[in-house]
């Protein structure tokens, strides 16, 4: 993949929605909730205003709402600002 998000953007690849409950009740496809963490894959210079504080590879937390869905090679990744995420997890 070559995609450089541009400025305070991340490219984020969410993780799997989880299939079953903790009781172990198979979850439909169409009950699954949109996962709201994921992993950074990509992510831009920052702003002169704005230093970047994730990088590649940290697990963050995003809002339910956050971000633009976009699928490259198949795959599905959401891109948004830096500001749209929560917490680096870990």
């Amino acid at each position: 993949m070559n995609i450089k998000p541009l400025a305070d953007r991340v490219l984020i690849q969410p993780a799997e929605a989880e299939q079953k409950t903790a009781s172990g009740i198979i979850i439909p496809d169409t009950a699954k909730e949109k996962p709201q963490r994921g992993t950074v894959i990509a992510m831009g210079n920052g702003t002169k205003d704005h230093e970047m504080t994730v990088k590649v590879g940290d697990q963050v937390l995003y809002g339910k709402y956050s971000g633009t869905e976009i699928t490259l090679d198949g795959t599905t990744y959401m891109i948004m600002k830096e500001s749209d995420i929560y917490a680096i997890i870990g």
